[in-house]
């Protein structure tokens, strides 16, 4: 790893010394790593948007991305984004400062979506699908006025297993985040490095290097969302048997469309005996 002063980028800086820190970034790093050669990611030469909300995920991904192009493992321009969608007490001076402060060159940008999903959502329901929507639109427009080929998202493992179930117990298929799509123009690839990534490990690792996260309250101040609840299942699971979400990841990773019940994936009409 990289951990003298002169051989470290800013991001970095004042990272633990200890031996358990060292092991999560390189368990961070090498799963990146892996997601972004394993799914066909890097373009020499693309320039990526990398999105940042102010979460845990979305340092760690910045950081993890910035460590791999430091390395001379991600030969790709980066250019960090955020979008400022106007939620009340939101912190805009947070994120500009911190990327100043780490030398990264950056886009913030205000739009003010917060408005348009409390007009158009009635009382009681979830906003997450509209205001993901409204906000893709804007990162989607973001990406091509900067000269961006891929938008890039910090969804993590357990973001597309919690998918997975979701899509699974509410929407009757199987279905999740991809780590790698093409969007509905065709002109913009999406990626999601930390696609192996652990969500315990992001948050170990934020808090480690003490990145001023910037809480979602619009979502997270409602009850009885499907995802927390799909969450609260998954954590019971993991609870009661340590290591089951690697093992239901494993097998979004090793589908056999044969012993499914899709037509449209396997030609069951056509089978025949020898």
């Amino acid at each position: 790893m990289l951990d003298t002063p002169d051989d470290i980028h800013p991001l970095f800086a004042g990272a633990p010394a200890t031996t358990e820190f060292k092991k999560l970034r390189k368990r961070i790093v090498r799963a990146t790593r892996e997601a972004i050669e394993h799914y066909g990611m890097i373009e020499p030469g693309a320039r990526w948007l990398i999105c940042l909300s102010g979460g845990k995920d979305s340092y760690t991904l910045l950081a993890v991305l910035y460590e791999l192009k430091w390395r001379g493992l991600l030969p790709v321009d980066l250019l960090a984004c955020n979008l400022d969608q106007g939620q009340p007490g939101f912190p805009a001076t947070v994120l500009p400062a911190f990327l100043e402060r780490m030398g990264v060159p950056h886009r913030i940008e205000y739009q003010d979506t917060y408005s348009i999903v409390m007009d158009k959502i009635p009382q009681g329901r979830t906003f997450c699908a509209l205001c993901s929507r409204l906000r893709r639109g804007h990162l989607y427009r973001l990406a091509r006025e900067e000269g961006c080929s891929a938008v890039v998202l910090g969804h993590h493992r357990d973001d597309i297993l919690e998918t997975f179930f979701m899509n699974l117990f509410h929407g009757g298929r199987l279905a999740t985040m991809p780590p790698k799509l093409v969007n509905e123009e065709g002109d913009l690839f999406v990626y999601r490095p930390l696609a192996h990534v652990a969500e315990a490990d992001c948050d170990k690792f934020a808090k480690a290097m003490r990145y001023p996260i910037i809480p979602c309250d619009l979502c997270g101040s409602q009850d009885g969302l499907q995802r927390q609840q799909v969450k609260t299942i998954l954590d019971g699971w993991e609870k009661n048997s340590p290591g089951r979400r690697q093992i239901m990841f494993r097998a979004l990773m090793n589908a056999r469309p044969s012993h499914l019940l899709d037509p449209k994936l396997f030609d069951f009409a056509n089978l025949s005996l020898k």
